[in-house]
């Protein structure tokens, strides 16, 4: 019987958790902890709600503790059997040739940006708006997608970079959330934020040399790498939020000026 609110909860603790502390939520369901239990046990920003959401879901279509356990134990299992098969194919804009089958980037970021359904991290070093880019975006905050973009900074490129600054671009998706790197006295003025990537879910990894800009996705002669699967993926996330975490990584300061 298909319960769709539960398993949509479940999927969207397990993506909150991550594999080992979904494991670690599956144990506690199975030991028939409560709610206030597992809460406490599994604290962590961002966490809480998943869990709560899954608790709110099972009272609501009667599932009990030990199905849930075994549902989130599958999950698990099948989410990493899935995250194992890995994949890596090639990304290039530019001039094609004949006879040689690529990835065009601009098609790429899209996929990327369309296949997220829970967190969508990009960074950037220049960033102009770009429609195809924008309508992608706008839409995934549609679904609820939780997306954090790190860009540069007219100040931090020291010149640079010209024009309006890099986190217009973005103004008009709907929570979006801009951040940019906070230098140290030793950094100012000798480094750049010049990471070019997109991560959807912790799953598809886009990592090259393209900027989020028409240019950088259509004309420019441009390389990169998609990876889907694996750990790349998951690590590359991982290594963002932890930056953020540390305040390493700070939110823009708004409005764009």
């Amino acid at each position: 019987m298909s319960r769709p609110a539960f398993e949509g909860a479940a999927e969207a603790a397990v993506a909150a958790l991550g594999l080992s502390r979904s494991k670690d939520l599956a144990g506690l369901l199975a030991q028939g902890r409560t709610r206030e239990r597992i809460l406490t046990e599994l604290a962590t920003p961002g966490v809480s709600v998943a869990v709560a959401a899954l608790y709110d879901a099972m009272e609501s279509e009667s599932v009990p503790a030990s199905e849930a356990a075994a549902y989130v134990r599958g999950y698990v299992a099948a989410w990493r059997q899935a995250r194992d098969t890995v994949r890596v194919r090639t990304v290039w804009s530019g001039p094609s040739t004949p006879g040689v089958p690529v990835r065009a980037t601009a098609q790429v970021l899209v996929e990327v940006i369309n296949e997220a359904q829970h967190e969508l991290l990009a960074m950037t070093y220049a960033a102009r708006p770009y429609p195809a880019l924008t309508k992608a975006l706008t839409e995934a905050a549609g679904r609820g997608v939780q997306t954090h973009v790190v860009v540069e900074t007219l100040a931090g490129a020291g010149g640079l970079l010209s024009g309006r600054e890099p986190a217009e671009a973005f103004a008009s998706v709907p929570g979006l959330r801009m951040w940019i790197w906070e230098r140290g006295p030793a950094e100012k003025g000798r480094s750049r934020q010049h990471a070019k990537l997109a991560v959807a879910d912790r799953r598809t990894l886009l990592l090259g040399s393209a900027n989020l800009t028409e240019s950088a996705a259509r004309r420019n002669i441009e390389a990169g790498v998609l990876v889907t699967g694996g750990e790349a993926p998951r690590r590359t996330a991982e290594h963002i939020v932890e930056l953020q975490r540390l305040g390493i990584l700070k939110p823009f300061p708004h409005p764009y000026t």
